[in-house]
Parts: structure tokens; sequence; C-alpha cells
């Protein structure tokens, strides 16, 4: 069957064997079928399908991009508790960005999915915050031991809140990448980190990335307890705790990312500079 289209209408085109009764083949017979109006449905019904599509994934990007603006606002209203690590969420998320795209590029075999996940996850590392007494976040210097215990425990803590916010809005792989890197981004790789003591590959991946990002913005910003270190020691810092603190493969490639980082943080303090 075949079809034709002929003055506007639409044609179907079946071809019949004609046989004899000893079913060899003597002609064959046309048969021309207006179906115009069935192939007009189907566009039509095409369009509308297509069109509802767009429409849907409009509004699902529309709906992802609110709950990402106000899961941001959270984790920002926390940090503004916090007077020693102003400007950390947005910075830390930046830096998360530049070293996915880097990775994106390494021979490492990264998921294009797995490394935006944990972008979108970046700003949330810290919510746990909202569980640590004022008297302990908004310290001006150094913790004692049982103050520091407690700042510890924001990272559970965020791991709970995490789950919470996300679970039953969220694939269920953006919420554990989420949770993870709330959890232990804190861990170190020869398992001297906290909260749980974890070594190596038995850190999830995505909170080792977040470690490397966590640590070089607090090394290179200022804080109410130090100032801030110029990239030269931020980054032999960082040399130095690789496969002690950071993961050694990771802790390289985070290296290839200088030239980027500094560009960023030129352009935030000149920001910083007019306001």
């Amino acid at each position: 069957m075949s079809t034709f289209v002929i003055d506007g209408r639409t044609y179907d085109c079946v071809i019949h064997t004609l046989l004899n009764f000893r079913n060899v083949c003597r002609g064959y017979t046309v048969e021309l079928k207006d179906e115009t109006e069935h192939y007009n449905a189907l566009e039509l019904s095409d369009n509308f399908n297509r069109k509802l599509a767009e429409e849907v994934d409009e509004k699902t990007g529309r709906i992802m991009e609110i709950q990402q603006k106000t899961i941001l606002g959270m984790a920002q209203m926390v940090e503004s508790r916090d007077l020693s690590t102003g400007g950390h969420i947005k910075r830390t998320s930046e830096v998360v960005r530049i070293f996915s795209e880097k990775l994106l590029k390494s021979d490492m075999g990264f998921d294009p999915a797995f490394l935006e996940c944990v972008i979108r996850s970046a700003p949330m590392h810290d919510l746990g915050k909202i569980g640590v007494d004022d008297a302990v976040l908004r310290k001006q210097g150094k913790f004692t031991d049982e103050e520091y215990e407690k700042m510890k425990k924001h990272s559970e803590i965020g791991a709970v809140m995490v789950r919470k916010i996300l679970t039953g809005v969220e694939e269920e792989r953006f919420v554990e990448i989420a949770a993870n890197i709330a959890h232990y981004h804190h861990e170190k790789v020869n398992g001297k980190g906290y909260p749980c003591g974890l070594a190596g590959d038995d850190i999830p991946v995505e909170a080792r990335i977040m470690a490397l990002a966590d640590v070089f913005d607090a090394l290179v910003s200022k804080r109410c307890y130090k100032e801030s270190f110029s990239f030269d020691k931020a980054f032999e810092i960082i040399k130095a705790d690789s496969g002690s603190h950071f993961d050694a493969k990771l802790a390289e490639i985070f290296q290839q990312c200088r030239p980027e980082l500094e560009e960023f943080y030129s352009v935030e303090k000149s920001s910083e500079s007019t306001e």
C-alpha cells in the first residue's frame, strides 16, 4: 500500500493481485481510498501531542527552576546566620560548576547527568547548619572542642533535611547525590574526617568533589579567624593534602581549574568592592 496526495486530497493506494484457479496471476486491480479526513485527524493529533509535550517540558523546567531557587534561598538564609562564611554558598556552587566542567572533559568517565546533579546539589551542602545553635554558629573566633563537636553535627542534620525536602518531588538519584554531599563532604580519604570516618572510595564521589570546592573556598576567603590565602598557597595546600584529605585523581584535575577559578574570584572581589 502506498499513499499519494492529489489536488490536496490524500489517497491510500492498494494493489490487489488477481489469481486464476491454478493460483496464477492473471492481472491486478488498483484501489484508491480517499483517506484525507483520517490523515488530517492524525496530523491534528500529532500537533496537539507535540504542543502538549512542549508545554509539559516548559512547565517542568519552570517548576525545577522554582525548586532550585527555593532551595538556594533556604541555604542563603542558613548562611546569613553564620557570620564567618558570607557568600560561601554562591562561591562554592560556582567552584563546583567549574570543576564539573573540567571533570566532564577528563578521562574519569563521568556521566554529564550525574555532574549536573552535583552542581544542583552544591548549594545544599551546609543546609544542616540550621540545626546548630546560634551561640556556636555565630561565634567570632576559634571553636572549643565542645563547640566543634556541635558544629560537626551539621553534616548529619543536613542529610536528613535534604531527604525530607526533596523526597517525592525529585528523582531518587538526585536525592541520593544531594544527601551524600551534605552528609559526607567533610570526610577525608585517609579516614580522619567526619561524621563517619569513611575512607577512600567508601566516600561517595560527589562528596569528594564537594570537599575540594568547600575547602578551596575556605582557603582563599577571609574568615573571622584567618585572612584569605593566596592562590599559590591554596593550591599548595590542595596538592599537599592530595591522597590524605582529598581524592588524589580529583585533586589533580582540580589543579587544572586554576585559570577559571582565578578569573571567577577576581570578578567576585571586584563586585564586592563596588557594592
